[in-house]
């Protein structure tokens, strides 16, 4: 087993017989070392900036940058590396564990939009152009899909809308939660179609830039990730060309089956699980360094430290396994997430995994609260301090459970689908429920039925008269 190092040390946390190395490519593993020691010199110390003075971490952009890695998953006939999900996974969680997680967000949201846009990339220059300007110009993306009106519901984008204009498509999008919002220099955003006729299934994204978009970033003041910039965000009525559109009208939720939920669900999972190693890596320093003179023990002696790190250890690399084995899984459909297999419109090779990578986001967000906690309790008071990280990344971790779609959100979509089949989660609410509706219109009185079918009637008849 290869020594993982810090520097010209031996790194002071977890060894690498702790990690899955053997799901990586050799060239693989040569970027990983060299994002750990660019983490060493860079990231991790930016990382601390960041979260003091709310600083978005473009720095640590420039750097990735170097490295290649905004275009990570680009072609190589478009200045990319090329590479595979198994690759992304890897990067995330590498940057979040030795760097900086709000910086690993950012990256997070920056792959997504990459995804959605080589989705439909192939007979479209603007956004090949895009693709190749990536890590050249250090031309930061990312994704607006939430609403202010839905919440964590952020695939029904009620406050959003485009028509067909003269010079192309006026497009306007309400936002809630942004990241990398005003900092970001181009922005993957979802709306109703053009022609919307009611139906929130019929949804189209598009591409729009920095001096596009009204961002609130000053308002930005989060608990933890607080590099990410994630605030509210406007475009307010801007007229787009055609080649702003994202693949055809109406294309939005395939897209969301297949790209952006896949690879944000991935990367952010990875995301936490570097936040769980982080902690651990600190605390196991901590631990074994700082003894306890009375009883000539260190902390790392206790059998209850022990079964903290135990238990810790354990369970985060349950939650990896799965990350990367739904990572590899989307390898094996896409020959390692080559982009050409989409020239069919049709192709969603990636979608029919959806329900597994709500459970991977699941276990990796439950676990490192979780891990957070534990890991604190096992530094004692030292933890409760910021000098020694601990603070920071706990902060960070706790972000994962509220994150769209929470887990409050996945439990019930894993659950639902289970008993009840999957066409039961209805996500544009389209379905009724008539188990639902037969048993609250049998509470009715006779009078209070009469008026309920007066109302109906002539809603039926206004809805008609509008059709025609």
């Amino acid at each position: 087993m290869t020594t993982k190092k810090w520097g010209k040390d031996d790194f002071w946390g977890l060894g690498a017989e702790w990690d899955p190395q053997w799901l990586l490519t050799p060239a693989q593993k040569k970027l990983q070392a060299k994002l750990i020691e660019l983490c060493r010199t860079t990231l991790r110390e930016n990382a601390v900036e960041s979260d003091k003075k709310l600083i978005f971490p473009r720095k640590n952009f420039e750097a990735l940058a170097s490295l290649g890695l905004l275009g990570l998953i680009v072609p190589k006939k478009w200045g990319g590396l090329g590479e595979s999900h198994t690759c992304a996974a890897m990067v995330a969680e590498t940057i979040a564990r030795y760097g900086c997680a709000s910086t690993a967000m950012c990256y997070t949201m920056h792959l997504g939009a990459v995804a959605a846009a080589m989705f439909r990339s192939h007979d479209n220059k603007y956004i090949q152009s895009i693709m190749k300007r990536l890590d050249k110009d250090v031309f930061i993306g990312t994704l607006s899909y939430s609403d202010p009106e839905t919440g964590s519901h952020f695939w029904y984008p009620v406050s959003s809308r485009a028509e067909k204009v003269a010079k192309g498509w006026r497009v306007t999008k309400k936002a809630s939660w942004t990241t990398s919002g005003g900092f970001a220099d181009w922005y993957v955003i979802q709306t109703t179609s053009p022609d919307f006729a009611g139906n929130y299934a019929d949804l189209t994204c598009w591409i729009v830039t920095k001096d596009e978009v009204k961002a609130e970033s000053a308002t930005w003041d989060g608990m933890g990730l607080r590099g990410n910039q994630s605030g509210a965000l406007l475009v307010d009525n801007v007229t787009v060309g055609n080649d702003r559109m994202v693949g055809p009208k109406g294309d939005g939720a395939a897209s969301n089956d297949e790209c952006v939920d896949p690879f944000f669900l991935l990367c952010s999972s990875a995301c936490w699980n570097g936040i769980s190693l982080g902690m651990i890596d600190i605390a196991k320093r901590h631990t074994t360094a700082k003894k306890h003179v009375d009883v000539g023990m260190r902390v790392a002696d206790y059998p209850t430290i022990q079964d903290y790190a135990g238990e810790a250890i354990i369970d985060t690399n349950a939650c990896r396994a799965l990350d990367f084995q739904m990572a590899k899984a989307m390898d094996d459909v896409t020959n390692n997430c080559d982009w050409s297999i989409h020239k069919d419109l049709k192709a969603l090779p990636r979608a029919q995994f959806l329900s597994w990578m709500w459970q991977v986001k699941f276990a990796a967000a439950k676990n490192v609260a979780h891990v957070s906690d534990k890991m604190l309790h096992a530094c004692g008071g030292t933890g409760y301090k910021p000098a020694l990280g601990i603070e920071r990344y706990l902060r960070d971790g706790k972000a994962g459970w509220v994150m769209g779609p929470t887990n409050e959100v996945l439990r019930q979509f894993v659950g639902k689908a289970a008993l009840l089949g999957f066409e039961s989660l209805d996500y544009w609410n389209q379905a009724v429920n008539e188990r639902v509706l037969n048993n609250e219109v049998k509470k009715l009185s006779a009078d209070a039925k009469r008026k309920l079918a007066k109302q109906l009637l002539a809603e039926a008849d206004g809805a008609k008269a509008a059709a025609e």
